[in-house]
């Protein structure tokens, strides 16, 4: 019985002890999950390094839109009425139609007595010069002095200039009656008429403003450090909330810029007026070519006191948060500048960081067995 006791007290010592070791084991495992947990810049991210790309250039501007040309319409004659207007405001009118017809009666009567002015010298140059051909003769044979044929050489040349100046009143009248119907100069859309039925026309007075051929251009207003990537011939898009969108290609490029806002102009013709209409407001989106841009998933791409940036991996496991540019976006990867081509881009878990914080990179997923090579064992069996 003494050895039976014996036994049973040195099993008992056993299992406490065991008891304590495996307590203390739980304990310490505990206490250092908790240290774990506690430790700052615990947190377990993905790693990505930037894809240089070659992306297309957008520069986007807005401005006025203007008329390619405008031609002002003024009448030569003055000091006449117009009898009827033919055309108004927003008509698209060919070169050479009538816009104007003024009262022309007085001048229709001066031509007709010009026109009487001028057979009458026609008349007296042919009598003169047969009586010059006669003195000519006479005075071959001898029967006729120096003297006289002077004289008829005289009147022969006097009849001429009198029957050019008829000629030339004659269409001088003919011009202003001409004048007295009002014609467009060009083909056109004409955006003003300033002219009525029954008003006195003054010469020089505009009475129309046409917009040549009807072609109208935006005039857009550009960043001075992006107008050097513009060129002419290049294609853009216009667009307005009102009228919807049109294309339209560079016409040219000011070599001004505005010392006050260090914009330069654009014009950009456009390929159909549509709906749009001079003193429109618009705005383009001018593809300027490609460039190589270093792109991101969207996901690293975070906004911090309004300012666009990602995350970049540090020595010893820091992030900071590096300010970039956004240069274009999708909803799956972003074009940026400010960043370099090493870069250690958090994206997964960036939205939950600050400024120096030390984070662990999570291993890169092994890649996934070829299903060939899975299935050759089988082939064997």
């Amino acid at each position: 019985m003494a050895i039976s006791f014996r036994s049973n007290r040195t099993l008992a010592t056993l299992a406490l002890t065991v008891g304590l070791g495996a307590l203390a084991a739980c304990g310490s495992h505990g206490e250092e999950t908790a240290a774990e947990k506690a430790a700052p810049g615990g947190q377990t991210v993905t790693v990505i390094t930037p894809t240089l790309q070659d992306l297309p250039r957008v520069i986007n501007a807005s401005g006025t839109v203007s008329a390619w040309e405008e031609v002002p319409v003024g009448a030569e004659t003055g000091g006449l009425t117009a009898t009827s207007v033919l055309v108004d405001e927003g008509s698209y009118v060919r070169q050479g139609q009538p816009l104007v017809q003024m009262n022309d009666a007085l001048l229709r009567a001066q031509v007709r007595q010009q026109q009487a002015a001028v057979q009458t010298a026609e008349a007296n140059a042919a009598r003169d010069d047969a009586a010059l051909a006669r003195a000519q003769e006479l005075k071959e044979r001898g029967f006729l002095s120096q003297a006289s044929l002077d004289t008829a050489l005289a009147n022969q040349r006097a009849s001429q200039a009198n029957l050019a100046a008829a000629r030339a009143a004659l269409a001088e009248t003919q011009t202003r009656l001409s004048q007295a119907t009002l014609r467009a100069p060009v083909s056109g859309l004409v955006i003003s008429r300033s002219v009525t039925r029954g008003q006195i026309v003054t010469a020089g007075t505009e009475l129309f403003r046409i917009v040549r051929d009807g072609r109208l251009e935006l005039d857009a207003r550009v960043p001075e450090t992006e107008l050097g990537l513009i060129r002419s011939g290049q294609s853009a898009t216009i667009s307005s909330d009102e009228v919807g969108q049109t294309t339209g290609r560079v016409r040219i490029v000011t070599p001004e810029v505005d010392p006050e806002t260090r914009l330069g102009v654009a014009r950009i013709a456009l390929n159909g007026a549509g709906g749009f209409r001079p003193g429109m407001f618009a705005r383009a989106r001018i593809e300027a070519g490609s460039q190589p841009a270093l792109t991101v998933p969207t996901a690293a791409v975070l906004y911090r006191e309004n300012r666009a940036g990602v995350f970049v991996l540090g020595d010893g496991g820091v992030v900071r948060f590096q300010p970039v540019t956004v240069l274009s976006r999708t909803e799956r990867r972003s074009a940026l500048s400010g960043l370099t081509a090493g870069a250690r881009v958090v994206v997964e878990g960036a939205g939950f960081l600050a400024d120096g914080d030390r984070v662990r990179v999570a291993p890169t997923a092994a890649p996934a067995r070829a299903p060939a090579a899975a299935a050759a064992p089988a082939a064997k069996k």
